[in-house]
């Protein structure tokens, strides 16, 4: 069997390294134009070089992403903002835009192009239409079962890679491109069978569907019918691995490095487990199960790998994330008294018990013996967000483990 590659996003240069660190085979990360997570922090031209030479030098990939559906006015940057990418030499960028395609293809050299979920890639014939215009590799839609991936990798090219979606948040829509009708009724208004659920009159029943109960709640925050569970595969790695999938993603360029780090940790370990011994793999699901809830999620779901989703995919009654655990930061260089440095991000305190995050998998309880500002003066708390410390935790530490206290 193939070997997987793990693709973890970065949403700055210190989320980077934690997921090379924490066992990414590849990053993807957004520059500061022509992406779609305008939200995210993403990097500046010199974090992007930084970044890129970080992860070159631990043998893992960099794709940057360049993936918005471009208007007219998009277009004029696009052509000098990708010959300064080709200085910084990203391994891959990926695009959904055939206008933006066009212009890499004239501008890019020895830099892959990856083809976007944004595409909808949803049959082996769109996979070879792109193949011939010289695309390494074709994201899934995220409305494929395993079977389709599978029927897909049979009738492609071996050398175009098929890159899934197994972890995090779920799209719903953009524009034409609606899932709404999918999740609803099972008709695909991607092909042609769209029932146009955004215009329905929504109450408990729907006007013209008497009997077919929608579970609309809403509370003081308001209502969530569009609100998708977050996709979780990993229990169910080998049926991904048999699909030939070659690249497993994982959502998250708008999450936290105690997210990244947890979740490439998990899906790393699952694999390799599974690739040494299918058995080791079974013996191991409760762990693995126990440490991708210790990050923020939304419950879980397969999505649309196995059958079309039904009520149980979504969440009608609220918008909030179960949280097991609090983010408390990383861990730096020692100093000459042998403290370690940190930027802190959620107060602790001396005497409290929190957890070192150890990116091979071990997780450390340990009590906080002292906590030093930059000034040298003690402090019983750490309650300022970002601030620069020094800590005892009584144990020896190593740059990039991650520091996280259980919830109450």
């Amino acid at each position: 069997m193939k070997y997987p590659e793990l693709l973890v996003p970065a949403s700055s240069l210190e989320v980077l390294k934690i997921a090379v660190k924490f066992g990414a085979d590849a990053v993807y990360i957004g520059g500061e134009a022509f992406g779609l997570r305008a939200k995210a922090k993403n990097f500046s031209m010199e974090d992007m070089k930084d970044g890129i030479e970080f992860a070159h030098a631990h043998n893992v990939k960099v794709y940057v992403t360049a993936n918005i559906i471009a208007h007219n006015a998009d277009l004029k940057g696009v052509e000098e903002y990708f010959k300064e990418l080709q200085k910084l030499k990203p391994d891959a960028l990926i695009i959904s835009d055939p206008g933006i395609f066009t212009i890499a293809k004239e501008v890019l050299e020895d830099i892959e192009i990856h083809i976007s979920t944004q595409a909808n890639n949803t049959n082996y014939r769109t996979y070879q239409f792109w193949h011939k215009l010289g695309a390494k590799r074709v994201v899934s839609a995220r409305e494929l079962s395993l079977q389709e991936i599978k029927e897909i990798r049979a009738n492609i090219p071996r050398d175009l890679e098929i890159e899934s979606f197994i972890h995090g948040a779920m799209c719903i829509s953009y524009s034409g491109r609606c899932l709404l009708s999918n999740f609803f009724t099972g008709r695909d208004a991607n092909q042609g069978a769209c029932t146009h659920p955004c215009r329905w009159k929504y109450a408990v029943v729907e006007e013209k569907r008497p009997g077919e109960y929608f579970p609309v709640y809403e509370n003081d925050r308001g209502t969530y019918i569009f609100n998708s569970k977050d996709l979780c595969m990993i229990e169910h790695i080998p049926e991904v691995l048999d699909a030939g999938i070659d690249s497993l993603k994982i959502e998250g360029r708008m999450k936290t490095a105690l997210y990244v780090a947890t979740v490439a940790r998990t899906y790393r370990r699952a694999i390799n487990d599974y690739l040494e011994s299918p058995e080791k793999y079974k013996e191991n699901l409760s762990w693995y199960m126990q440490e991708i809830g210790k990050c923020t999620y939304r419950k879980f779901t397969t999505g649309f790998f196995f059958e079309k989703p039904n009520e149980e995919t979504q969440i009608y009654d609220n918008n909030v994330y179960i949280k097991e655990y609090t983010y408390l930061g990383i861990v730096g260089e020692q100093n000459k008294e042998g403290l370690y440095q940190i930027e802190q991000r959620n107060k602790f305190s001396v005497g409290q018990t929190i957890e070192v995050m150890k990116p091979k998998g071990d997780n450390i309880k340990v009590v906080v013996k002292r906590i030093v500002d930059e000034k040298g003066t003690d402090m019983e708390s750490a309650p300022h967000p970002k601030q620069v410390l020094f800590i005892d935790l009584g144990i020896d530490l190593e740059k990039y483990d991650i520091l996280r206290v259980k919830e109450d």
